[in-house]
């Protein structure tokens, strides 16, 4: 008989250590088994299934053209002395612009989804079909802060479309298919997997699915389809150094979409719930010098006049539940507010100086309240002393008229501005600087030097590894922590 293996004898002693077990009546634990999905062995049915309400965009402006000078080329290009010795051919004057994108077809009457900057500045948008029929578009509405937009054509039949699929209901490492128009050559299918979720780039509302299916310039507009058919995504961005697909796509969620769409074909434009709040992430350091348990929710950094002063909330309330759902972070409660009906009033759970309330708050619309200044209400200064103060790795003075005018503070700003930062203290990589002015500290208002010396003695008695400060730069305020050590 053959010897033994080391692997197989591992594996024959494991065996019988787990019948032994089993014999003795012993509770025994083994790891779940980890299943792994092989690939479909082949897209080719649901490409067929939706291809039909996949669409070719293509949309022309007029654009400016400089009336003097030659083409604009690089520096340092060998074609930088031919244009130079041959000059401008003559006057170019305003010229028509042409630019291709993808979009897909959401209902048998002609609506079609794409993204904003896909049709943002044109006059004549063109909507190719699968089978080369052509179609003006009428533009119907337009959201810049998700960059989608939605398009209606009149048809003389049905149209072909596709419905929207969950996109919470996504797993990192599902498949998907991307459709579209890559780089001008016409319908075009890749598959890939989703690679993460909820991410974000740089908008309010971002909540992104990335994937690693091949998008590239064209591809803008597109879906991101599920194995079932379903949208789950619109393409709209890559991360690559080159201009093409690395496999760093993005795609905007299924269930954001959805609710920009449906404002947009009812209204022509978006009905955001506003809270009337300027908030942040609620980090370990904050949370520990608030004495939370955990860091989650938004922590609340201004009030200005709006619905949530009225209902209210102060700064520094950390609202933990926004409509019976809890608030994970600043991003999550934003995208939950834009998406309560505008005059409705919700129950918002705060915790604030260890104890939990509920307010009721009458939500505004974003929208208008973007369209005007909001005022933010600030304390009157009162008589501050001289002097300066060497604390946490800062340099602090009183606001007065001195400070105001060194450091073109308002004449309502009331604190102790930072006249310097050790570059090697945990303030400066925290990011504070000089200019900024600390409002509170410990939740309480800073207008001497002694009251920031007293809540760090305070802080210190209570156990407390840092001290949870309030500041302003530039009108914006946000909270961080400090060791106090």
């Amino acid at each position: 008989m053959a010897p033994l293996t080391g692997s197989l004898t591992a594996r024959l002693k494991s065996g019988t250590i787990l019948a032994l077990a089993l014999s003795a009546g012993l509770a025994v634990s083994l790891p779940a088994p980890v299943l792994a999905f092989g690939a479909p062995e082949s897209f080719a049915e649901l490409a067929d299934q939706i291809s039909p309400s996949v669409v070719n965009i293509t949309t022309s402006s007029v654009v400016s053209r400089p009336s003097e000078g030659g083409p604009i080329v690089p520096e340092g290009s060998p074609l930088e002395d031919f244009f130079r010795d041959f000059g401008n051919p003559g006057n170019q004057g305003p010229q028509r612009s042409e630019a291709l994108g993808s979009g897909f077809v959401i209902s048998e009457d002609g609506y079609i989804v794409t993204n904003n900057h896909v049709i943002e500045g044109a006059d004549e948008i063109t909507i190719e079909f699968f089978g080369g029929e052509k179609l003006p578009a009428k533009l119907i509405g337009t959201d810049k802060q998700t960059d989608i937009a939605v398009l209606k054509v009149e048809a003389s039949k049905p149209l072909p479309f596709v419905s929207f699929g969950n996109s919470d209901l996504a797993r990192v490492g599902d498949w998907v298919v991307a459709m579209g128009n890559p780089l001008g050559q016409g319908f075009s299918v890749s598959a890939g997997i989703v690679s993460a979720r909820n991410r974000e780039l740089s908008g309010t509302y971002d909540d992104y699915l990335q994937t690693d299916a091949a998008i590239n310039r064209g591809n803008s507009g597109g879906p991101l389809f599920n194995m079932d058919g379903q949208v789950i995504g619109v393409n709209t961005a890559i991360l690559s150094p080159t201009g093409g697909s690395i496999g760093i796509g993005f795609s905007m969620a299924s269930n954001v979409v959805t609710k920009v769409v449906d404002q947009l074909k009812e209204f022509g434009e978006t009905r955001r719930g506003w809270l009337g709040v300027r908030i942040q992430d609620v980090t370990p350091d904050i949370a520990e010098a608030m004495g939370l348990a955990k860091a989650h929710g938004a922590l609340v950094t201004d009030v200005p006049d709006g619905p949530s002063k009225e209902a209210g909330l102060l700064a520094g309330d950390v609202i933990q539940q926004f409509n019976g759902q809890e608030v994970r972070d600043a991003g999550d409660l934003t995208r939950r507010v834009a998406d309560a009906p505008v005059g409705q009033a919700v129950p918002v759970i705060i915790s604030r100086e260890g104890k939990t309330e509920t307010l009721q708050v009458t939500l505004g619309r974003r929208e208008e309240a973007e369209g005007g200044a909001v005022q933010t209400s600030g304390e009157k200064p009162g008589q501050a002393e001289a002097g300066e103060l060497q604390l946490m790795g800062l340099t602090l003075a009183p606001v007065n008229e001195a400070t105001r005018q060194r450091f073109g503070l308002g004449g309502d700003m009331s604190g102790l501005v930072v006249t310097g930062v050790d570059q090697s203290s945990e303030a400066w990589s925290k990011g504070l600087r000089e200019g900024d002015v600390l409002l509170e500290a410990s939740q309480q208002p800073l207008t001497r030097l002694q009251d920031l010396k007293d809540r760090v003695e305070a802080a210190k008695e209570a156990g407390r590894k840092s001290v949870l400060l309030r500041f302003s730069r530039g009108g914006d305020q946000r909270f961080l922590a400090l060791q106090i050590g």
